[in-house]
């Protein structure tokens, strides 16, 4: 939870706990270096992508992944509900367990989350027992009702999916940490891990990224840099950032005193 002290603090989701705060898309990452990036990035949830698991195919992402790992299945590709509910059961089905990652996208250009479909698809999940982690444009109106939904957490954009562009929705975030009483998890847009720190100062509870690591010169390395921002950036919102200054400016050693006598 949000203002917990650093020595207890931890991720919970769907009453499972987790050291890290740092959740990672799978999707771009080719299988032969996919356990390097997770023990590097020290991430405890991996994203899968249905289609990525060849179950008795040669090669299969779930192979690559260490076993004290937990598995995040994705809904990518859903196009509405319907679809999403589809994927999500085909998932437990096969054993990937009870959370999903709701993603619900109509849109083929800019890849934005149909907000309506994800809450109805929310709904119907949550009352099946599975923890539901949706993807959503950081809509005030739409958080509360993924809360009613059953939602476990909400995961706003921080801009469109696969564009390392940051930030762009950081006020509408900011409301959402004011007002919803869920993890905030920031998904997709996230370039790189001085932004990832920024969004942890400002007291989201995770981040998750993929294409920053994943175009990166040395991927391993890059995900042990967000490793490092995000705990960073966490530890900053623990102790409380120091005070600004509208006007003027404020010695940081006393001018006076040494002088004297």
């Amino acid at each position: 939870m949000r203002g917990e002290g650093e020595m207890s603090d931890k991720l919970i989701l769907g009453g499972h706990e987790f050291q890290s705060r740092f959740i990672l898309g799978s999707g771009k990452f080719s299988l032969d270096i996919v356990k390097a990036v997770v023990e590097n990035g020290g991430a405890q949830m991996v994203t899968l992508a249905l289609r990525r698991a060849n179950l008795g195919g040669e090669e299969n992402i779930l192979d690559y992944i260490p076993e004290d790992v937990t598995i995040l299945p994705n809904t990518s590709g859903a196009r509405n509900a319907g679809e999403a509910l589809r994927i999500a059961r085909l998932a437990r089905e096969i054993g990937c367990g009870d959370f999903v990652k709701l993603e619900v996208i109509r849109d083929s250009k800019y890849l934005l989350p149909d907000n309506y479909e994800t809450v109805k698809a929310t709904e119907i999940l949550a009352r099946e027992g599975f923890i539901v982690m949706p993807y959503m444009y950081p809509d005030l109106y739409t958080a509360r009702d993924l809360v009613n939904a059953g939602a476990a957490a909400v995961m706003p954009l921080a801009a469109p999916i696969g564009s390392n562009k940051g930030l762009c929705t950081k006020e509408f975030i900011k409301i959402l940490l004011d007002e919803i009483d869920l993890p905030i998890i920031v998904d997709a847009g996230i370039g790189c891990p001085s932004q990832a720190c920024a969004a942890m100062e400002m007291g989201v509870d995770a981040i998750m990224c993929n294409t920053a690591v994943a175009t990166a010169n040395n991927v391993a390395l890059m995900a042990k840099a967000f490793k490092l921002a995000i705990e960073a950036g966490r530890a900053a919102y623990l102790a409380g950032l120091g005070r600004v200054l509208n006007k003027g400016a404020e010695a940081s050693s006393p001018l006076t005193g040494f002088l004297e006598g």
